[in-house]
């Protein structure tokens, strides 16, 4: 099964699970480390913020259920951990989560002779992210985000 369908399935098998607990899956990763086949589920809390002994009881949580739908016919490694405070921002849910918090972002297209940006995300609508820079409202098209992270200070 290639990586997108392991992704898909996945999601198929455990969204129900992970919202009923309050949590997202921000991102899988599917991939041979050594010899080991290593599944890792990257989940936080919607509002941000997850512990180590949550991601402990959602390991258990979803080792049964992969276990009971006979997920994958071979052996692996299932890690269900935080994706950090420094992650990359993907998904609309991703900066709707940093709204009030400072970003910083690559564009693919230029805004004002610009590519890089650095400020507080204020809001997001349908298809634009707003950003706050220094007093100044600047709207960013989500389709011009290359890449996005939050900045910690």
């Amino acid at each position: 099964m290639d990586r997108q369908a392991v992704a898909a399935e996945l999601e198929g098998l455990l969204g129900d699970y992970l919202r009923g607990e309050g949590i997202d899956l921000v991102e899988i990763i599917h991939r041979y480390e050594g010899r080991d086949l290593v599944l890792r589920l990257l989940v936080d809390r919607p509002e941000g913020g997850i512990s180590l002994g949550e991601c402990a009881r959602l390991n258990i949580g979803i080792s049964r259920i992969l276990d009971e739908k006979n997920f994958l016919d071979m052996r692996y490694v299932l890690e269900v951990s935080s994706p950090g405070l420094d992650r990359l921002l993907k998904t609309k849910r991703d900066f709707a989560r940093c709204i009030n918090k400072k970003a910083r972002f690559f564009l693919n297209t230029p805004i004002n002779g610009k590519i890089e940006w650095d400020g507080i995300i204020t809001r997001i609508d349908e298809d634009t992210l707003y950003i706050d820079i220094e007093g100044s409202l600047l709207g960013i098209p989500l389709a011009s985000i290359n890449q996005a992270k939050q900045i910690i200070e």
